[in-house]
């Protein structure tokens, strides 16, 4: 099995705190990771790291092509939530009925709620077709029906292959592997 994600004895430090050491850890096809941990433990850093945005100061970091959902939406603010959505792909009708915002399609960006906008974010991930998803506090904002609605996206993508990294306080519904950080 080949890993969308590998870690391999990384070190990283931010604003010279030490957040890990010495990391390991390799995600395949099929296979999530429930990243927890305190205010401050590393836990977005790691996600960012993961995407390439941070760099690590030791080890190896691979990774195959992936979306992020992190606290930043990355749609125009002024365009309608479907056409904001095509700048990122073409398909993205079944991912806005599987967040259950379909009927958004014609609102501006920022006239959503923040529980619609933390939907149409993961909108963007689940339309992207990438193999790995890195999903940072992918339950902010959300009510009972989106964190479900969350549940069966990311159960699906990994009945197709892929992989998905998430960090957050809470749980996500689903077999995922645990990594708690600053323990």
């Amino acid at each position: 099995m080949t890993a969308l994600l590998s870690f391999e004895k990384v070190t990283l430090r931010r604003g010279g705190r030490l957040l890990f050491e010495e990391l390991d850890l390799a995600l395949g096809p099929g296979e999530a990771l429930h990243v927890s941990g305190r205010n401050g433990s590393g836990k977005s850093s790691l996600i960012r790291l993961a995407a390439g945005l941070l760099h690590a100061e030791r080890g190896r970091v691979e990774r195959s092509a992936l979306a992020l959902a992190d606290d930043k939406l990355a749609l125009d603010r002024e365009l309608p939530l479907k056409r904001a959505l095509r700048f990122w792909s073409r398909p993205v009708d079944s991912a806005m009925d599987a967040l259950g915002i379909a009927y958004l399609a014609e609102v501006p960006v920022r006239l959503l709620s923040s529980g619609q906008a933390k939907r149409a974010a993961l909108a963007r991930v689940a339309s992207s077709g990438a193999p790995l998803w890195l999903l940072d506090e992918p339950l902010n904002g959300l009510d009972s029906d989106g964190a479900e609605r969350l549940a069966a996206l990311v159960k699906s993508h990994l009945s197709s292959g892929g992989a998905t990294l998430i960090a957050s306080h809470q749980p996500l519904a689903g077999e995922c592997r645990q990594l708690a950080l600053g323990q």
